[in-house]
């Protein structure tokens, strides 16, 4: 979808920003959370791409929408993408 960030549960979707309000509300949201996913973090090294400045405005649009960092949005975007396409 485009502009919302669905995060899975198994009986049913919440968008980011109902789970950050249940979140400061102080509910329990350990149900929305896959801890079999969960990993470790790794070393990291840093790299450098080069966008046009209008593939940039795109992104930066959309991660205003959901709340995120540009890196941050990129990040899931390209996990989630290599997640589907992943040999496993």
């Amino acid at each position: 979808m485009k502009g919302t960030y669905i995060m899975k549960k198994l009986k049913s979707k919440i968008t980011s920003k109902e789970f950050d309000k249940d979140f400061d509300n102080g509910k329990d949201m350990g149900d929305f959370l896959d801890i079999k996913k969960a990993k470790v973090n790794k070393k990291v090294q840093r790299i450098n791409i080069d966008f046009p400045i209008s593939f940039l405005n795109k992104i930066d649009k959309e991660a205003q929408q959901i709340g995120v960092a540009r890196t941050a949005l990129i990040k899931m975007w390209l996990a989630e993408r290599l997640e589907r396409s992943t040999v496993k």
